[in-house]
């Protein structure tokens, strides 16, 4: 049997960081619009893929239950791809846009609207002038 460190990933790991701007990448991160799930799904789509080998859509939702270690299921991922592609994070793909197995393209700008939690008590470092 095989340990997880042993096996070739599928999709390759990327070997530099992603080109997304970080304080936007954090934005998204807390945006309240979203779900969890919503939020996984899109770490995991803008940690960076080498151009044109991006998971597709349908290349994600048919992983068995063993490759996603039990993870959430396929109803669960399509309606994380959806809060994200109603709010703009995901856009498909110019060259694929009517295929079933279609790529996204992270889009992060929609954090600029993020609706974020506010904060409650002490001072924000964003406002406080002492």
């Amino acid at each position: 049997m095989n340990t997880p460190d042993a096996l070739t990933p599928q999709w390759p790991v990327p070997t530099a960081p992603p080109a997304h701007d970080p304080a936007l990448f954090a934005r998204a991160m807390r945006d309240m619009r979203l779900t969890w799930r919503a939020r996984g799904v899109l770490a995991e789509l803008a940690t960076g893929y080498t151009p044109g080998q991006e998971p597709t859509v349908s290349e994600l939702v048919s992983l068995t239950r063993d490759e996603r270690l039990a993870a959430e299921g396929r109803d669960a991922f399509r309606k994380a791809v959806g809060e994200l592609r109603a709010l703009g994070y995901l856009t498909p793909d110019a060259t694929t846009a009517s295929a079933v197995g279609e790529r996204l393209v992270v889009d992060l700008a929609p954090a600029a609207a993020a609706r974020l939690i506010p904060q409650r008590y002490g001072h924000s470092p964003l406002t406080d002038a002492s």
